[in-house]
């Protein structure tokens, strides 16, 4: 379901026969009451500053926003989440520790001269992650979260590929945003969610009897 109103969307959901109705973007709603509050954060970046718009990225103060959450998933490599540690020290919530595993398709990036593109939330991850598969990239152009995917914003793209003798490539999520005249001339970079303790995630559903 994709609604501005969140509440109007849930209860279109709920109408449809939805028994449980997973929201992105939804901890700091207020018209939505949640049963299990899970946030998710960049353990290399943390909460920024810690401060609040303008002075910072944030919505509320962290102290105020963890304690509502029933759970942390911190998403980092090991050196991420000790440096997570060091900085905001220990989170009341139960925590999960987690990593973005890129997923073995049949595609060896070792060599590949790619171009990539990307609009979430920290695109550059996203391309030390094709460094780390063993990709040359040659650029990264870094999008604005969302920001539309012109034929415009990708010829331009295609053309300097050309130019530099690459491969395009995004992220899954950006290429489902990719027009059907896109899709196959660019490369998707699938990445899956390793924890290595899902027991507080268990533990939370068991108490929502899910």
């Amino acid at each position: 379901w994709v609604a501005r109103d969140r509440a109007a969307g849930v209860r279109a959901a709920e109408a449809a026969g939805a028994e449980v109705i997973l929201l992105d973007d939804g901890f700091q709603n207020p018209a939505v009451r949640a049963s299990l509050g899970l946030v998710v954060v960049d353990a290399a970046r943390g909460f920024g500053n810690g401060r609040c718009i303008p002075a910072g990225p944030l919505r509320e103060p962290v102290a105020t926003g963890l304690a509502r959450a029933d759970l942390v998933l911190t998403i980092g490599e090991p050196a991420a989440q000790t440096s997570f540690d060091a900085t905001w020290g220990p989170v009341a919530a139960p925590r999960l520790r987690g990593r973005l595993q890129p997923v073995q398709m049949g595609m060896d990036w070792k060599g590949e001269r790619v171009l990539a593109f990307a609009g979430i939330a920290n695109p550059s991850r996203f391309f030390a992650t094709l460094r780390d598969e063993g990709a040359d990239v040659v650029r990264g152009e870094a999008l604005g979260d969302h920001e539309p995917l012109s034929d415009a914003l990708l010829r331009r793209l295609e053309a300097e590929a050309a130019r530099s003798d690459a491969q395009l490539v995004t992220t899954e999520k950006d290429a489902a945003r990719l027009p059907l005249n896109w899709r196959t001339k660019v490369l998707v970079l699938v990445v899956r969610l390793q924890v290595g303790d899902w027991s507080p995630f268990d533990r939370a559903l068991d108490r929502l009897g899910l």
